[in-house]
């Protein structure tokens, strides 16, 4: 049956989703005039009133899909929107179902006028699901999909996701999907159950013929506070999203995770517990990049740890950071279908100053690579109150190769191993780890001609470092660290620091390291 726009937009505004109805409302065609302002004055009424998750009763054919069977229903690509002739840019959407069974509102900007897609199923190529009844015209959807020809002019890549709770993916060229961005973290690892605040309404401009930028804004809602969101996607080499927000929290927050990052890490060559098969690792990211206020630069490798780990990184004005995939070799990976030497690196970059506050790392155990284990944030100094206005401006970057972020030499590789000699027989000391850090990159390779002037600056939080030494690395035109630890107690944690310096210069980023003697 085919709706006509009133009709839809009627049974829309009658549905699940409960829609508040703005100021400008056009009451021949329940089209409205739409500004970003819209967006913001819906999130501050769903803040003066309890938290409604979004409820829809999927039929059973949608609620038990496996992922296999979800993923086999698709956007019928004849039916995109922003068609040939309009733009470069085309709009999928998601069907409900599977692990996505909260609706979510899409509507369509042109002009100015904003308009509600209405459910058709007609949409939708079902592979072997089969409906047996007919869903109603406010059913809604699970997310989008944007499209653009990012690689090739003939070709429709996928360029962005919306799709989960407040999670969205966005690629640059020659990259294939990993680590995901977030609206935001509500009370991640905690002792309390994580909230998962979601986007659960999208409006996108149509962009005009010839647009190098689409424009998504998105209305997000949670238990603890709902917010507004502007995103200016720009599609590259380096594709980028300059992200607006303003916040209402419903209660107080203890802990707001600002322009969260979420990735995965199941092991690498600084962690091999989990190594089985042929691949040497098998993470979408390999390390945290901070830039600090004061231009100090620090990397944190990632770990998949016994237990929930958090990392923090005080700073009283972060310029920037990150969730990195340095390691771009493929034979590292040795994965021909996943591609993790092509997973991009995201990169966070605040919009002046955020004020004082941490940037947080958290890493759970995981025992297979399809559970993302990593949460990166930023945390403000002072909890959000109840009834206050935030707002947050930043840009995210989807980079390939993440060396042009700092100007100074970085860690490549990272290796933890016995602390003895190759091919000493003698048992190792249970209580003494030795580090292997290799630098590259920054004026490395120019020290390289008098490599007595490197030295290393080396602290540990916990027990006491036995011996520190750099040696030159010619094959990365480089240098190497080594850094042997002990801890005398058993079931302790260290966090471990280095960085190479001339004089009293340094010449790298900051190494930071965790690890945990077991007896």
């Amino acid at each position: 049956m085919i709706y006509s726009r009133r009709e839809a937009v009627a049974l829309l505004g009658a549905g699940g989703a409960a829609l508040l109805v703005p100021s400008g409302v056009r009451a021949e065609t329940n089209t409205f005039d739409f500004d970003h302002g819209v967006v913001i004055e819906r999130a501050r009424q769903l803040a003066a009133h309890p938290y409604q998750p979004p409820r829809v009763e999927l039929p059973k054919a949608l609620d038990d899909l496996s992922f296999d069977a979800y993923r086999a229903i698709r956007f019928r690509r004849d039916k995109a929107f922003f068609g040939k002739g309009r733009s470069d840019f085309r709009m999928e959407l998601f069907h409900l179902g599977f692990l996505y069974k909260a609706p979510v509102v899409v509507n369509l900007v042109r002009e100015g006028v904003a308009t509600p897609i209405p459910y058709d199923a007609s949409l939708f190529d079902f592979g072997e699901t089969k409906l047996k009844d007919r869903l109603p015209i406010d059913f809604g959807f699970a997310g989008l999909r944007l499209l653009f020809p990012l690689n090739k002019p003939t070709v429709m890549d996928e360029l962005a996701v919306f799709l989960g709770a407040s999670y969205f993916r966005f690629l640059g060229a020659g990259q294939h999907y990993g680590l995901s961005a977030r609206g935001i973290a509500v009370g991640t690892g905690e002792a309390e159950p994580e909230e998962f605040p979601m986007f659960r309404e999208f409006w996108v401009e149509e962009p005009l013929p010839g647009a190098t930028s689409i424009v998504i804004h998105a209305l997000l809602d949670g238990p603890s506070l709902s917010g507004s969101y502007r995103m200016v996607i720009t599609p590259g080499e380096e594709t980028t999203v300059a992200v607006g927000s303003t916040l209402f929290p419903r209660r107080d927050i203890p802990k707001l995770g600002v322009a969260p990052l979420t990735s995965m890490f199941f092991y690498g060559e600084n962690d091999r517990r989990q190594y089985r098969g042929f691949r040497p690792e098998v993470h979408d990211s390999d390390g945290l990049l901070i830039h600090g206020g004061a231009e100090n630069w620090t990397w944190r490798p990632l770990v998949n740890p016994d237990v929930l780990r958090k990392s923090s990184f005080p700073d009283p004005s972060v310029r920037g950071f990150g969730l990195l995939q340095r390691d771009r070799l493929f034979e590292d990976y040795q994965d021909l279908e996943v591609r993790y030497d092509l997973r991009p690196s995201y990169w966070v970059q605040p919009d002046g100053g955020w004020g004082p506050g941490r940037v947080e790392l958290v890493e759970l155990p995981t025992d297979n690579e399809t559970f993302d284990n990593i949460v990166s944030y930023w945390v403000p100094e002072t909890p959000p109150k109840a009834g206050e206005t935030l707002r947050f401006s930043y840009g995210l970057r989807a980079l390939k190769l993440a060396e042009r972020l700092t100007p100074l030499g970085h860690a490549v590789h990272t290796f933890v191993t016995e602390a003895r000699a190759s091919g000493d027989p003698s048992a190792p000391p249970p209580h003494v780890r030795r580090f292997i850090v290799d630098f590259e990159g920054g004026e490395l390779a120019y020290w390289l001609g008098e490599p007595k002037r490197v030295v290393t600056d080396t602290h540990a939080s916990v027990g006491k470092i036995n011996a520190a030494y750099v040696v030159p690395n010619p094959e990365i035109r480089g240098f190497r660290l080594f850094l042997d630890h002990e801890i005398e107690q058993p079931n302790t944690s260290a966090e471990l620091r280095a960085v190479l310096k001339v004089g009293d210069r340094a010449i790298t980023e900051t190494w930071v390291f965790p690890w945990t003697r077991k007896d």
